[in-house]
This record gives C-alpha cells, structure tokens and sequence, in this order.
C-alpha cells in the first residue's frame, strides 16, 4: 500500500459525512453502554461516556439518534437581552432556529461549557423537540421545569435543575458545529446512544459496525452473568476463555437452557 492509498483508506475509515441510517440506531438503543464503552476502547476511545449528566427521568428508555449540536458562548450584557426573544427568526436567538431544523432521529447535544447557572432550555422548547420527532435533549449545563420534563416521553439529560433563563449567561453561537459536552467532543452526525445510566457517543463511521458487535458482545455477557451467579469463579468464565466461548455456542443450539442462579435463589 502507498501512503496515498493509506492516507485515502483512513480518511474514508473515519468519515464524519457518514449518514447512520434508523435501521443502525435501532440496533444501537439495544446495546448496552458498557458493551459500546469497551469497544470503542478497543479502537482507541478512551472516554466516550459523558460522565456527570443524569437523567431526568429515571425510567427513561434506552434510545439512539444523530447528533444535531449547538454551541453557547457566554452571554453579554448588550446583547443577549429579553428582546431577542422574537415572535420571528433572528440573528441573536439562533436556540429558535435549531429547535426547528432537528430532525426525526436527532438528539440535541448543547455545549453549555459545563455551566450550570442558566437552564439551556425549558419545557415548551423541549415538548416542540418532542413535536418535531427527536430522540432526546442532552446539555452539560441545566434544564429549567425540571418535574414538567421528567413527565414527558422525551429523554432528558443535565447537571442541574434551575429556573434561571439561558440569557442570564449563555449565548447561542453556532449551530451543527463540532463541540464538547461534559468532557466529550460530539459531531454533527455522531450517534447518541442513551439510557438511565447515561450517554455515550459513537463516531458515526462506527456505528454498523459496533451495532453488530455490541450486541454480540452484550448477549455472551448475559450467558456469562448466568454462568456467574450460578457459582462459577471468573476465571476463565470472564472474560470467556476459547472453552466458554465454545460453550457459549453449544448454549445457543441447545436452545439457551436456564441456568441455576442464586440471585434468583435470593429473591425467591
């Protein structure tokens, strides 16, 4: 291979044009985060989990959806002002007009520097987010209407609760740009898979190809876990050695028999 064609193959194996079809996302809200954690691990991510944010509801379903991004920057006092807030669009109240371009599938990933003395967004933006199909809102700062939020079907992740408005310190700056949020850099397009633990991104060039994986992985895990809480030590059960992975398909073509578990023993 000459370093063109090297040069060509990387850029290719990390395109962030890529376009990750619902079909994929599907299949990703039914991985586990620690499968997707550990083999994004395997190809060099080291922390791809957005540690600190909570969801705001704890029953939320897990979900996967594309990244629509936006930036804040830190208010000014000449600027960001009550008349901004527009019955139309304009320049200084870009929040408005990224709420109406998300797609069904997006999530709304806003960067909002890890601040959370403003809400980044409050209930009538995030019920028109449900309205417009998204599969979740994610701040690393706060959300305002804390318990109206936690009561709709859409998922909500931040550090706080305030009631404070976003134009007390945050600006909107940039829509559908590369950011950080709580520590992670997300793409326009990068997938967002969720669930009542957390948050972790996936490059989209990646995700076919972690859909497959971690649900191989996340399915040998729970044989494991049965092969575990039936006694067995973790040597060579966990991880699999060769002989458990053997097992693990003869598992399979038995018809996945039920394996003696004493947690069930404990909760009998």
């Amino acid at each position: 291979m000459t370093i063109h064609q090297y040069a060509e193959t990387l850029q290719n194996s990390t395109d962030r044009s890529v376009h990750v079809g619902d079909d994929v996302l599907e299949k990703l809200a039914r991985c586990s985060s620690g499968s997707l954690t550990t083999q994004l691990f395997k190809r060099g991510f080291r922390q791809p989990a957005m540690v600190g944010l909570r969801a705001m509801c704890r029953n939320t379903k897990p979900f996967a959806g594309r990244a629509f991004t936006m930036r804040f920057i830190p208010a000014r006092e000449d600027i960001d002002t009550y008349g901004t807030m527009t019955t139309r669009p304009n320049g200084d109240n870009l929040q408005w007009q990224g709420v109406e371009q998300i797609q069904p599938g997006d999530v709304l990933v806003i960067d909002s520097q890890n601040d959370p003395r403003a809400a980044s967004a409050g209930n009538i933006l995030v019920t028109r987010l449900l309205a417009r199909g998204a599969k979740a809102i994610i701040t690393d700062g706060a959300l305002r209407d804390g318990s109206e939020i936690a009561g709709m079907n859409l998922p909500a992740y931040a550090r706080e609760i305030t009631a404070t408005t976003r134009i007390s310190y945050h600006h909107v700056a940039d829509l559908q740009v590369p950011i950080g949020c709580a520590g992670v850099a997300v793409y326009p397009g990068d997938v967002i898979v969720g669930d009542a633990d957390g948050v972790t991104v996936v490059p989209a060039y990646l995700a076919a190809e972690l859909a497959e994986v971690c649900l191989e992985q996340d399915d040998i895990e729970r044989y494991l876990a049965m092969r575990i809480a039936a006694g067995e030590p973790l040597w060579g059960v966990y991880p699999p050695s060769p002989d458990t992975v053997a097992a693990y398909r003869d598992w399979i073509a038995s018809g996945r028999p039920n394996i003696p578990s004493i947690i069930a023993e404990e909760n009998a």
